[in-house]
Order: structure tokens, then C-alpha cells, then sequence
């Protein structure tokens, strides 16, 4: 599917600015993708477009049904995200281009940690994450006790951090062992954390930065 990512321990996914952020408006999320050399890989982008999809984002924020799409240096769809309406629960449903299965990414019910599955095409959990509170910024990739895989959120500077949505994620694969599939995951899971966890900032700013 992606044999890409077999070639790289590591990646940057990085938020593309957009100039309505600095007065506090949701915009579409878009993001390149790219290896330890600064050369473009991938891109990502949500899909919902025009006026009611910008009023849901405004009104609903990592709760609305969106998805997110991948594209590769040729503009070429690769694999894309799905992610129902829920108010609890939220997931992403990831699937190749030619609709098949990878995995789906779900939130777990957690007071003072960020958890999620990485859950297999059958349903299998093949991946455990759980990121304390004191860790707010990295989410380590679990099975078996191992870590096999890490998201850490980078820093983009004090003016990005409190009012954009500007954001820098490492992906790493510590495990060769990871399938093709699996690093597919990860590497989405890194665009549904910053949904989930790091997209709104009209809830007050830095406040953000440390919310769970």
C-alpha cells in the first residue's frame, strides 16, 4: 500500500498555517509530511469544504464527522481517514485507496491520561497507547510491554503555539517488526492526535497547551 514507510524510522507531519487562525477561526486541516531531511513525502488534508463544513468546525470542533485524505508527491490519493460524529469514544477509521480496511484508532475512557487502540482490519488491538498527563506531549506505542512506535509533539514557537493551530509532530518507528499497515496507523494516529487533543484554540489560549 504505502511501501514509503518501510524506508523511514522517521517523519515530520507538519500543520500548514493558515491566516484565519490568528483571529481564532477553525480552518481546514492540511499537513505535509515529510523525512528527517526536510524532503516531502505525503500530504494530508481534510476534505469538508465551504460554508458548512467551516460552521462545523466552529461549532463542533474533534466531535464532527470528517475525513482526512492522503496524497502522495504525485497528488495521487493513497489512503484516507474517516471520522464519525460521536460525543464519546471518537475514533478514526483508516482505509486504503481502494476502500480496504487498515486499522481504526479509538479513544478510551481515561480521567488523567490520553488513551487509545490501534485496533487491526479484524478488530484486534495491536497497539496501546497511553500518554499521562505529565507527558502531555508524548504518546508512546505499546505491545507487549515494548514501546514499538512514538508521536511527540514538537515545538512551533510561543506565537504558533498560542495563536494557531500550527502544529509539529515526530513519528518514529522503533520496531522493525511494525507491518506496513501498523506504521500506516501510527503515522495517521498522528494527525487524530492533533485533532483530538491539540486542534481548538478558542478555548483559551495557552490553556491548550496542558489540557488532557
Amino acid at each position: 500500500m504505502l511501501p514509503i514507510l518501510a524506508d523511514h524510522r522517521q517523519m515530520y507531519v507538519q500543520q500548514v498555517f493558515e491566516m484565519a487562525e490568528l483571529f481564532g477561526f477553525e480552518t481546514r486541516n492540511k499537513y505535509r509530511i515529510r523525512d528527517q531531511n526536510g524532503r516531502d513525502l505525503l500530504y494530508a488534508a481534510e476534505q469538508q469544504k465551504g460554508i458548512l463544513g467551516f460552521l462545523g468546525r466552529q461549532a463542533f470542533g474533534h466531535w464532527r464527522s470528517f475525513e482526512v485524505h492522503f496524497f502522495d508527491n504525485a497528488r495521487q490519493p493513497v489512503m484516507r481517514g474517516i471520522h464519525p460524529f460521536r460525543w464519546f469514544f471518537q475514533c478514526l477509521e483508516l482505509r486504503s485507496r481502494d476502500g480496504r480496511l487498515i486499522g481504526t484508532i479509538e479513544r478510551q475512557f481515561s480521567i488523567l491520561t490520553k488513551t487509545f487502540h490501534v485496533h487491526d482490519a479484524q478488530g484486534r488491538v495491536v497497539l496501546e497507547v497511553s500518554s499521562p498527563f505529565w507527558r502531555v506531549w508524548t504518546f508512546p506505542f505499546m505491545r507487549g510491554g515494548r514501546e514499538h512506535a512514538r508521536v511527540a509533539k514538537k515545538w512551533s514557537g510561543l506565537g504558533a503555539e498560542l495563536f494557531t493551530d500550527r502544529d509539529n509532530f515526530l513519528v518514529e518507528y522503533l520496531e522493525r517488526s511494525l507491518t506496513e499497515d501498523e506504521r500506516a496507523l501510527v503515522l495517521a494516529a498522528a494527525i487524530y492526535i492533533d485533532l483530538m487533543y491539540f486542534e481548538v484554540k478558542g478555548e483559551g489560549g495557552a490553556i491548550n497547551l496542558f489540557r488532557n
